[in-house]
């Protein structure tokens, strides 16, 4: 990039399903943090009415607009509000983090919500189909016309470009604050004097695979040696999961916990965190967990690990979905202390080009060579 003095401001509207739930949604709203610290005039245009994550700037909520009788002119009629809020504000910069699964609403936007505004795409998945919708050629178009295309793993940014030939495509990871944490309260009861694994995120097994997990946490038999997993969440497959783990060797040592926007305690007081998603776009659970110096055991999955984890440094990468291979795994991390140790030691250190220290500075210096 080139360098400008960071002394403009820019009036900036980032567009999100919610600031709930999933890691983009967490990443936006730490987003309009980093840039109102950067002194950015900062807005945020949400769909739904979901806020868990905090936040800065001026919200303009279009899901508190929403009733039981959604119909397609009443969302046509709501979409509006977002086209005059948009003139209104004469914003320099849109940031739009929603996900772009079908062409003709993504055609609609780029015509018509967003004409004559600057507009940055983030891609937050290596599923090209919940980015690029069911017709990636055409979707690709879109993007093209983008002041920037923001990718969030170098994976992610090498197949843009090669698979759809989108060639303003930029690398920035998704932040983590080097203060979340501090002030936090002590570990739930509940996992108080236990020695525990965590997996944690939104409950959606075909994403996710925490079926997977659970039998590879069965057959390692950690737990006979009182060793539990926690799984940190909620979704609409917790029940099932919850089923599941009942059937399964060592269903005791198996505890299920309820979402909470503030994991801290139990992030740092975990032996360390596993990830088993089928795909991912840049994976926080590893980021944030090393942040608290909890080393992680993950799959080698597209898009993510690889570029967070040094295999037997700060955790392990598993090359394949392999239950034997996890499993093994899980024992590994759980008993050989020498291991453990080292990847411990150097967690926190691991992920300092994660920061919002470093991400602030990337997203700041995007913005004036974007719009300068």
């Amino acid at each position: 990039m080139t360098q400008h003095a960071p002394d403009k401001r820019f009036k900036v509207c980032l567009v999100s399903i919610s600031l709930a739930r999933g890691g983009a949604e967490r990443s936006c709203a730490l987003l309009s943090q980093m840039l109102s610290n950067e002194g950015h005039d900062v807005h945020i245009a949400l769909l739904n009415d979901e806020i868990d994550f905090p936040y800065s700037g001026t919200i303009f909520n279009l899901g508190l607009l929403k009733d039981k009788k959604d119909t397609a002119l009443r969302r046509f009629l709501r979409i509006k509000k977002l086209r005059r809020y948009l003139r209104l504000h004469q914003f320099d910069l849109i940031i739009d983090h929603r996900g772009k699964n079908e062409y003709r609403r993504e055609l609609f936007y780029a015509k018509y919500i967003y004409k004559g505004i600057k507009r940055m795409y983030v891609v937050h998945s290596a599923n090209s189909a919940l980015y690029f919708t069911q017709f990636p050629k055409k979707m690709a178009k879109i993007y093209r016309q983008n002041t920037r295309t923001i990718c969030v793993s170098k994976f992610i940014k090498n197949n843009v470009e090669v698979r759809l030939g989108i060639n303003n495509c930029t690398t920035v990871y998704n932040a983590y604050d080097p203060n979340w944490g501090k002030n936090e309260e002590k570990v739930p009861e509940t996992l108080i004097n236990k020695d525990y694994i965590l997996s944690y995120g939104r409950l959606d097994d075909s994403v996710k695979d925490f079926s997977f997990l659970l039998h590879s946490f069965s057959v390692s038999k950690v737990w006979e040696q009182g060793i539990y997993l926690v799984i940190l969440g909620d979704g609409p497959h917790k029940e099932a999961l919850i089923k599941l783990s009942t059937q399964l060797a060592g269903a005791d040592h198996i505890l299920f916990l309820p979402f909470t926007n503030a994991p801290f305690s139990i992030i740092a007081n975990a032996r360390f965190v596993t990830l088993t998603s089928y795909f991912e776009g840049f994976p926080m659970v590893l980021v944030e967990s090393l942040s608290l110096g909890t080393p992680v055991v993950s799959l080698d999955i597209e898009s993510g690990p690889s570029e967070v984890i040094v295999h037997q440094k700060n955790g392990l990468l598993i090359p394949k979905r392999s239950i034997p291979l996890f499993a093994e795994a899980i024992s590994t991390m759980s008993f050989d202390e020498v291991l453990y140790k080292k990847c411990k030691h150097n967690a926190k250190a691991s992920v300092g080009d994660f920061s919002t220290v470093i991400i602030s500075q990337q997203w700041n210096q995007l913005l004036h060579d974007a719009l300068s």
